[in-house]
């Protein structure tokens, strides 16, 4: 039996957020945020971090700098109880970071890439990746040194046995091709949102977009934030409603669904079961700052996650 039920590979960095900034900022300016928060940023992270506190046996192999923001962020991740015995250490090496400035309409999203796109196919430890029963992949696009091998380390993860799933997150050069084309053979599970979907299949709509992506995948999911979410695997479509909260911040939520449908998915659930816990995962997430604080509480998440079931009548 293997000792870990999930190994992720990606990027690992801290989120600076400042709320209530103006969306039109000037120049020369000093403005003043009403709160602020860090927190542990980046998708790969923000999945591998929740999957553990729901219970799943999480693997993560990073490159972090050996600075004090890579440490505080490693060191969330230990105390959440993910497993870092292969994570890469560059020496001399900044770390990445983003600052998150949310709005009532959006939010700007500024990083510092650092070490966030260093990570090399050289640099992974491919027999601890697939001593796993599944693989992981967020943000393919930030992942510039892993890239040009990406589909490689899918296709050994397949190889080896594993199911494998892939979140791409934004493309940042707006091409949506490249390395996402050579690696979706190799893909099991695909988790973009409404916008990922309709970029990568190159459509107008989000139901063109998922019947060219089913045509390329076995299970696409798209989540659709307020709406909920909905999975099409061969000609059957699920769709799950999404759980309503009062919102503090929608950072990391998208994530966070990420972590609770995979968190079922490897137990072996049925897709509208996984669309459900993904549902309230992502809607827990928005309790709290940033991608993991409210998953930093399991008394408040297990509290939530049962309640939000009961009361919503979730098959969970």
């Amino acid at each position: 039996m293997s000792k870990l039920d999930i190994t992720i590979a990606g990027e690992i960095n801290l989120d600076l957020i400042l709320y209530g900034l103006p969306e039109q900022m000037p120049v020369e300016r000093e403005l003043l945020a009403s709160q602020f928060s860090m927190t542990l940023g980046s998708s790969s992270a923000i999945v591998a971090h929740n999957l553990a506190a729901l219970g799943s046996r999480v693997g993560f192999v990073t490159k972090v700098g050996d600075d004090p923001l890579g440490k505080i962020a490693l060191d969330r991740l230990v105390a959440g109880g993910v497993d870092l015995s292969c994570v890469v250490r560059a020496e001399g090496a900044a770390s990445g970071v983003t600052v998150i400035l949310p709005h009532e309409r959006g939010r700007h999203i500024l990083t510092y890439l650092g070490t966030i796109s260093e990570l090399r196919f050289e640099d992974l430890d491919l027999e601890y990746l697939s001593s796993a029963r599944h693989f992981h992949l967020s943000s393919l696009f930030l992942q510039r040194a892993l890239a040009p091998r990406v589909h490689d380390l899918f296709r050994e993860m397949k190889s080896a046995g594993l199911t494998t799933s892939l979140d791409t997150n934004d493309d940042p050069d707006d091409r949506w091709g490249g390395a996402l084309d050579a690696t979706l053979p190799f893909v099991d599970v695909l988790l973009p949102n409404e916008r990922e979907a309709m970029k990568m299949a190159r459509a107008s709509d989000l139901e063109t977009a998922v019947t060219r992506l089913s045509e390329r995948m076995q299970t696409v999911v798209v989540k659709m934030g307020s709406r909920g979410a909905i999975a099409v695997q061969g000609k059957k479509q699920f769709s799950a409603p999404a759980a309503k909260v009062q919102i503090v911040d929608p950072v990391g939520a998208g994530d966070s669904f990420d972590a609770g449908f995979l968190h079922k998915f490897v137990q072996g659930s049925d897709l509208p079961d996984c669309l459900a816990y993904g549902n309230l995962c992502g809607a827990f997430s928005t309790t709290a700052s940033g991608g993991t604080e409210a998953f930093r509480n399991r008394d408040a998440m297990q509290a939530f996650l049962a309640q939000t079931n009961q009361d919503a009548g979730f098959r969970i």
